[in-house]
């Protein structure tokens, strides 16, 4: 899928309007209370208010862009940069350094050190560590013990990360520790965006305690990964590798801060959307056994009786059609912030310089204006015929522009991988203690998947 920078709006002359105030603010929490309580179902309803629309979050005013091409413009425009109520409750996870969170020249140098690592050539050597995962994980689950299946995704999410990028058989001691701090710092994190009490998240309650040791624990976590391969004198031709021996603007090594936000930036964002987009689509494969059905019997055409292998990714294109569907109506990061650098305009409203915007890629991709049955999970949608249907930036992930996520082919090829080898060896059917319901945090997954994995 294409893009193209965009800007629509109306001519020069024509006056600038003030974005209407969305409904059902209260007193102190303004829309924040709305967003902690029903974020996905408030977010849905607001672009029948408007194209942009204004919210209240504390003492915030948060500007809510609403329609695809506008979420399109805002992320294409050099008017507004990575900031906002999201980024800023990121940055004690990933830092100020690390190129999630850069802008400007930073973020551009940042962008040229890690962007070699996945390249589309660079990919297929990743293949055998992805399809070597992918098969110890339906082993594991052959026992028939019921699963828990955020462990199980996150974890298979850190391996991959870990043994792809930073060639890391150390990793495997970490790997439940990343994911149990993570599990604790995206649902604090969302708290703290959308009702930002400053100093109150300071105060010693066992929540604020709780979500300060997780982020204490992976701060140490990342600094052992780059102690022990510094001290191994190995130097793989990983992204690890890369990071030590990157160069700043004026050829000196860049410091140990950048390093250590880098390597956050790395394990965490991609383990935790991956990890999350797995758990969606074992639940697809749990509500929906016919999806299941129809991957197993397209792995047995493409592929035949031997294993999967990355080879096939390409030919799997049902699987990738599931995986596609499934990133629509669950994607992992369903809210976005960005903050204008100038005074602008967006679709004919006035953007004040400094103004934040939220927009929610889950409202726009569930949009009945943008999607026939937008409801319905129908993978063939994403049929050449039909894709062509789907308006410009109401599907789109992985972003667009230069804050295009940079693992986006490496995602979508582990994913379709994983659920090629998943669905070709099992189906599922919930087990007691099982809650689908989405877990609002700064991702959205399910609330807890307890599966049985049945053998085919």
């Amino acid at each position: 899928m294409t893009v193209e920078s965009v800007k629509p709006g109306p001519s020069e002359e024509t006056p600038l309007r003030e974005p209407p105030v969305a409904g059902g603010g209260v007193p102190l929490l303004g829309h924040g209370w709305k967003l902690v309580r029903d974020p996905l179902a408030f977010l849905g309803r607001l672009r029948d208010h408007g194209d942009v629309v204004r919210l209240e979050l504390g003492p915030k005013t948060v500007y809510a862009v609403t329609t695809p091409a506008l979420t399109g413009a805002v992320a294409l425009s050099p008017d507004y940069i990575i900031a906002g109520p999201l980024w800023e409750s990121l940055e004690s996870l990933l830092g100020k350094e690390g190129v999630a969170t850069a802008n400007g020249p930073l973020h551009r140098r940042q962008r040229r050190t890690i962007q070699p690592a996945f390249k589309l050539d660079a990919i297929p050597a990743y293949g055998p560590i992805m399809a070597e995962e992918a098969y110890a994980l339906v082993e594991r689950w052959r026992s028939g013990k019921v699963l828990d299946v955020t462990v199980e995704s996150f974890r298979v999410a850190v391996r991959i990360a870990a043994r792809c990028l930073m060639r890391g058989g150390y990793m495997d001691a970490h790997a439940d520790r990343i994911c149990t701090d993570l599990a604790t710092l995206f649902s604090g994190m969302y708290q703290r965006m959308v009702v930002p009490l400053g100093p109150l998240y300071k105060v010693p309650i066992p929540a604020n305690r709780e979500f300060n040791r997780a982020l204490a624990d992976l701060h140490v976590l990342v600094d052992e990964i780059v102690a022990d391969r510094r001290a191994s004198g190995q130097k793989p031709d990983d992204l690890l590798t890369a990071l030590l021996e990157a160069k700043d603007e004026n050829g000196a090594p860049i410091g140990e801060q950048e390093i250590h936000d880098q390597v956050i930036a790395i394990l965490t964002p991609g383990s935790e959307t991956v990890g999350a987009t797995v758990m969606s689509l074992l639940l697809v494969l749990t509500e929906h056994p016919e999806l299941g059905d129809k991957i197993r019997d397209e792995v047995k055409t493409v592929v035949g009786d031997r294993p999967v292998a990355f080879d096939d990714v390409r030919k799997l294109t049902y699987t990738a059609n599931v995986v596609t569907e499934t990133l629509r109506l669950y994607p992992a990061v369903w809210i976005l912030t960005r903050r204008a650098v100038t005074d602008t305009e967006l679709g004919g409203y006035r953007i004040p310089e400094g103004a934040d915007l939220i927009y929610s890629p889950y409202a726009v991709q569930r949009d009945g204006r943008s999607y026939e049955r937008h409801e319905e999970f129908d993978p063939d949608r994403w049929l050449p015929e039909r894709s062509g249907d789907v308006p410009k930036y109401a599907m789109s992930p992985f972003s667009v522009g230069n804050r295009k996520c940079p693992s986006d082919h490496f995602s979508m090829a582990e994913l379709t991988l994983l659920t090629a080898v998943i669905a070709s060896a099992h189906r599922f059917e919930h087990a007691g203690g099982s809650d689908p319901r989405p877990r609002i945090g700064i991702t959205l997954r399910p609330r807890r998947l307890m599966l049985r994995a049945l053998p085919r």
